[in-house]
């Protein structure tokens, strides 16, 4: 039995029988890490993962069933999402498979071994700090600005993770798109994949979704457009399809 404190509740994620437990007080998960899972699909079974920032470990839970991997180490500095999360990966039974550490990613180097990893996924604090609105909870504060680890700390930490070759998947904001990329070349992970995702066809791009690989040689593929909402204001049959709900939408009609 699965422990739920105040505020607390388990949503469904409508994939393969996953559920995660969820805070509505605290920082829940949105869009841009169900696109930026989409975006790491092509990580091969196998592979070793690790998020960088996990949160309550949606992006490790759902990678978990999509492509198989050996193993996925989350890092979470929020002692209160840490124990969330691991209460998400029992929940799963994935305790085999995904484990996380309560820590600072500048920190790391006493829990895991550098140039291990095939892969490290992260979807960062967006915002440097004195940007944005800052009047909001504590676990919203460190989850969306940059006060604990800035963009170049999660890119530098990144490059010592992986295995040479291995492959870096970050979702941003296109407005810090020319920091990453500058930040990237200096820290040797070499851009390879970009794509804009658009609210809709007439809005300027909000996230971005980047792969990059560590010591690789320049060559960069600049990927359709992705639109989240169509004219009517409903989901892309492409949104739908990466929420696995295409199919199932169909049958109801």
């Amino acid at each position: 039995m699965i422990e739920l404190l105040e505020n607390e509740r388990i949503d469904d994620l409508e994939y393969k029988g996953l559920k995660i437990i969820q805070n509505k007080d605290g920082f829940c998960f949105g869009i841009d890490s169900i696109l930026l899972a989409n975006f790491a699909n092509e990580i091969k079974e196998g592979s070793t993962i690790i998020d960088l920032g996990t949160g309550t470990g949606i992006l490790g839970i759902l990678l978990s069933k999509k492509i198989n991997p050996s193993k996925i180490v989350g890092v979470e500095i929020q002692k209160e999402v840490y124990e969330m999360a691991k209460r998400s990966i029992k929940l799963n039974h994935l305790e085999d498979k995904f484990e996380v550490i309560n820590s600072n990613i500048k920190n790391l180097q006493d829990n895991v071994q550098i140039n291990t990893f095939d892969a490290v996924i992260t979807n960062p604090p967006y915002k440097k700090m004195g940007t944005g609105v800052i009047n909001e909870n504590d676990k919203k504060l460190i989850s969306r600005h940059e006060i604990e680890a800035s963009l170049e700390d999660f890119i530098t930490v990144s490059y010592k993770l992986l295995k040479d070759k291995g492959s870096l998947y970050m979702v941003h904001r296109p407005d810090r798109l020319a920091d990453i990329i500058e930040t990237l070349r200096k820290s040797k992970l070499e851009p390879k994949k970009i794509r804009l995702v658009y609210p809709k066809e007439e809005k300027e791009a909000n996230l971005v979704l980047i792969k990059a690989d560590k010591n690789a040689k320049s060559f960069l593929k600049i990927e359709p457009a992705l639109y989240v909402y169509d004219k009517k204001g409903k989901y892309t049959d492409e949104i739908l399809r990466i929420y696995g709900k295409e199919l199932k939408l169909k049958n109801e009609k």
